[in-house]
């Protein structure tokens, strides 16, 4: 029993350790913004040097999680309009097909614009094959800032990301601040 005690607390250690890195941190810093995650968004590590921070939101009914990710390219981003085209453009359906919607919002001197679209999403890495998903959505954020603009686009079931959308806004705005 006496050898079998430090083993257990060794394996707790471990457990509270991994469990405390999978949590992520509270707040993170994307180029000069500072963003609160929603608390019952799991932190993801990032699957590719071009994602700046990488979050997994899930729900009980959903058939798979919505991926959240952010990108930061400095001021070679390509502008806002190019990149709401290229989001909507990774719908298989034509944008006036796809429920397409942009809206821009003003807090002090930083503007948003918010872009949302559902429909078969083509899901996958660039220069990749596509994997098509059907009734998934997109909703994004596109925070312009002094170095460049940071982009924040969530995707996954349709239902999720509409259930998401509060949130998703709460932690983009909570950058602005």
């Amino acid at each position: 029993m006496k050898l079998l005690r430090p083993a257990l607390l060794c394996l707790s250690t471990l457990w509270i350790a991994a469990a405390a890195h999978a949590a992520g941190p509270e707040n993170f810093k994307v180029s000069e913004f500072s963003f609160k995650r929603p608390a019952t968004w799991d932190w993801v590590e990032v699957a590719s040097p071009m994602r700046k921070a990488q979050l997994k939101v899930t729900a009980k009914d959903a058939k798979e999680p919505g991926e959240v990710v952010f990108f930061f390219f400095g001021p070679q981003s390509g502008g806002t309009k190019a990149n709401v085209d290229r989001w909507l453009g990774q719908f298989e359906e034509g944008r006036d097909k796809i429920n397409a919607k942009t809206e821009e919002k003003k807090f002090g001197k930083a503007v948003v614009t918010y872009v949302s679209a559902e429909g078969t999403y083509k899901s996958g890495m660039p220069g990749a094959p596509a994997t098509p998903k059907a009734g998934f959505a997109l909703l994004g954020g596109i925070v312009e800032g002094q170095d460049g603009s940071v982009f924040v686009r969530l995707t996954g079931p349709a239902a999720l990301v509409k259930g998401a959308r509060a949130d998703f806004e709460k932690m983009i705005e909570s950058g602005l601040k």
